[in-house]
């Protein structure tokens, strides 16, 4: 398969809407690619909290519109990244956005750890409470965002769902940078499954952004990064190598902690 990860560059004086159409363009650009993934709030800024609650959209708002329109122009299942959900019903949400090829809204995903420690996501936002995985010609897709790389057990959960591809959008600060890369290795080491991780570029809200979006390998191995600015990463893998992996080493057959309970069924 072929994947795309879009590092889209952020900066404060650039207008979502104008974001947002340029996102759109480079989406566009990925005929031929299975799977396009974008970062983490791209629209607004993922370190710009000042600006989400008014920019804050429902899941068929303009971010949706044009990222449906984007992928089925394409022909590509898209992860369009997350934008701030706003939930007529509740708080606002980190929520990710997967699209099928025909530009249909099929999953979604909620952020579950909000980074800020009492600052920030972690009080403006609320908890996304659901593991979700999605289904695709191509594998079983994870989907985890940006702080979420920081918590293996969701992982685990994840692989106990039946990913085979953990898709991770992310605004990770450059001061941060080498944990970044060394999380997104051990995850994929953990789970015996690739990790795309597609950060941003660019400064905003005064956060240098890392870049240096990666896809990692099964067996740890970086098959692509990117550098620090705004660039399209992409790259041929074989996702059989996950079954592959996992029956050549298969040590997740060891496990003697948190394993899922089996299910009850009556007759």
């Amino acid at each position: 398969m072929r994947a795309s990860l879009i590092q889209l560059a952020v900066a404060d004086d650039e207008p979502a809407a104008e974001r947002r159409a340029r996102a759109a363009s480079l989406v566009r650009a990925q005929q031929g690619a299975d799977l396009v993934v974008l970062p983490e709030l791209w629209a607004l800024g993922g370190f710009a909290t000042d600006t989400w609650s008014a920019g804050a959209e429902p899941l068929d708002g303009p971010t949706s519109d044009a990222m449906s329109a984007a992928a089925a122009a394409a022909g590509v299942w898209l992860h369009a990244g997350s934008i701030v959900e706003r939930d007529p019903d509740g708080p606002i949400y980190n929520t990710s956005l997967v699209f099928s090829p025909s530009g249909e809204l099929v999953h979604t995903y909620r952020k579950i750890h909000r980074f800020g420690f009492d600052r920030g996501e972690a009080v403006a936002m609320g908890a996304g409470q659901e593991i979700v995985t999605a289904a695709t010609d191509f594998g079983t897709l994870g989907l985890a965002t940006c702080y979420d790389l920081r918590f293996p057990e969701l992982f685990r959960a994840l692989l106990d769902a039946g990913a085979e591809l953990l898709v991770v959008p992310a605004a990770w600060p450059a001061r941060r940078r080498d944990h970044w890369s060394l999380l997104a290795r051990a995850r994929a080491v953990e789970e015996q499954a690739y990790v795309l991780a597609c950060n941003t570029a660019g400064t905003h809200a005064g956060v240098e952004q890392a870049g240096y979006s990666v896809v990692v390998d099964p067996w740890g191995r970086v098959l692509a990064e990117a550098g620090a600015g705004e660039e399209v990463l992409t790259v041929e893998f074989d996702p059989a190598e996950v079954a592959r992996t996992r029956q050549e080493f298969p040590v997740h057959r060891d496990r003697l902690l948190g394993i899922p309970a089996p299910v009850q069924r009556t007759p």
